[in-house]
């Protein structure tokens, strides 16, 4: 039973701080948008079809950690 709690709260602390990682990919990708469009507004249909893309990319690899999250639990 200790083991158990033990698990899920070390499977809580590890999505939490995994969690940390796209939250700040977002950022990223989002303010290069925002820097590169302001040096060429001719690009910002470009950039923005590339920030989805990675946008995408990266909330995947967050939903799979939520996934294992709820596999370890």
């Amino acid at each position: 039973m200790q083991i158990e709690l033990a698990s899920k709260g070390l499977a809580a602390i590890g999505y939490g701080l995994a969690a940390i990682g796209p939250g700040v990919g977002v950022g990223l990708i989002f303010a290069a948008v925002i820097n590169g469009t302001a040096r060429q507004p001719e690009a910002q249909g470009k950039l923005i079809g590339i920030a989805w893309q990675t946008f995408v990319l990266v909330e995947a690899l967050a939903l799979l950690g939520f996934v294992l999250f709820f596999l370890a639990s």
